[in-house]
């Protein structure tokens, strides 16, 4: 019999591995994603290139972007592959976030959400829309992948489980991501000279909500040191090396905690007197946590906190030819709506004297 060709050779090597991936074994195919959302100037298009090593100035990201890195494991073994995904806009585009997170990528991938600390007025809202919205497609994709490949959705259940000990005390208490999720601070820099009673309030809500979503926390600036353990940190969902085990819960230091090392012991009850905890009426310990957060850091009224939803009227994007044209293009489409034969001839008598 003749040899196979390298045609049929490569294309049985595909077929194999699509047969083992709907049997959902799990195989490690040596890529990952990771998803990048967070305060809009957060500094997530900054963190990206960090760790990949590239030397260029950030820019601002429009709506959804994507790069990718590459990373070698020994010799003669193929580079592992990282698919890095970063939405723009802050909490304008949370519709965006369906498209990278599919049935087929679902397995591999991370979530990593940037908050700026130097706004803390903006922080809660910020979180809160973003974390909702990812959880509620992520279920939704979980579902699907269910009627699929009932195996494959159980693994991605039980991995949410992965990073906290079986007899941690807190196992009943908290409700992990569904898939993996670390929360880092940015400017550091800046919020390492807010006053101690504000650090403290912001710290130990940012320690609330990591535990009880089963992700990490860390703060980072532009120091070479904290950048060098963020690295670690990303490297760690995009390549799979070892996971940190250093933890640093001092408030007048860079928060650093890998997923399942806190305890709702160590972080306490919310910093807010005895007597003025039954005032709030909180139905759950996370709306506890808010309402004692947004009393201190009360969030902007709802016309700023608005974000704009038309990334074409966004200042950063300013385009002042491109924008001229617009202006006039709305100015035409307001004339024919409202205006009469008249006010149009004249409008475009204008354009032409122009």
């Amino acid at each position: 019999m003749p040899s196979e060709t390298l045609w049929e050779i490569a294309k049985a090597e595909v077929e194999k591995k699509r047969s083992h991936g709907s049997e959902g074994n799990g195989a490690d195919i040596g890529e990952k994603s990771v998803f990048f959302i967070g305060s809009k100037n957060g500094g997530k298009t900054t963190i990206i290139l960090r760790c990949l090593d590239r030397d260029e100035p950030a820019k601002p990201t429009l709506a959804l972007e994507y790069t990718y890195g590459r990373r070698t494991k020994g010799h003669n073994t193929p580079k592992d592959i990282a698919h890095f995904w970063e939405l723009g806009g802050g909490t304008s585009l949370l519709d965006l976030i369906s498209i990278p997170i599919t049935c087929d990528t679902l397995r591999t991938f991370s979530i990593v959400l940037v908050l700026d600390l130097s706004k803390p007025n903006d922080l809660w809202s910020t979180m809160e829309n973003l974390l909702q919205a990812t959880k509620s497609h992520v279920d939704r994709v979980i579902l699907k992948l269910g009627k699929m490949n009932s195996k494959a959705a159980s693994e991605v259940r039980q991995k949410m489980w992965s990073g906290m000990q079986k007899d941690h005390p807190d196992r009943e208490l908290i409700d992990p991501f569904p898939i993996p999720l670390v929360i880092i601070g940015s400017k550091y820099d800046i919020f390492q000279d807010f006053d101690p009673e504000k650090r403290k309030v912001i710290c130990k809500t940012l320690r609330f909500v990591a535990h009880y979503y089963g992700a990490s926390l860390m703060f980072t600036s532009k120091s070479e040191a904290l950048l060098l353990k963020m690295r670690g940190v990303i490297n760690q969902l995009a390549f799979g090396v070892d996971k940190s085990k250093s933890i640093c819960v001092d408030q007048n230091k860079p928060l650093f905690i890998t997923a399942g090392l806190d305890s709702l012991c160590q972080i306490g009850s919310p910093p807010v007197p005895d007597s003025d905890i039954g005032k709030l009426q909180a139905h759950s310990p996370m709306e506890l946590w808010k309402k004692v957060y947004e009393k201190l850091f009360p969030p902007k009224n709802i016309s700023t906190l608005k974000a704009i939803q038309d990334p074409a009227r966004d200042p950063q994007y300013a385009e002042s030819e491109v924008d001229e044209m617009r202006v006039q293009k709305d100015q035409v489409m307001q004339i024919f709506v409202l205006g009469t034969g008249t006010v149009q001839e004249k409008f475009f008598q204008d354009l032409e004297t122009n």
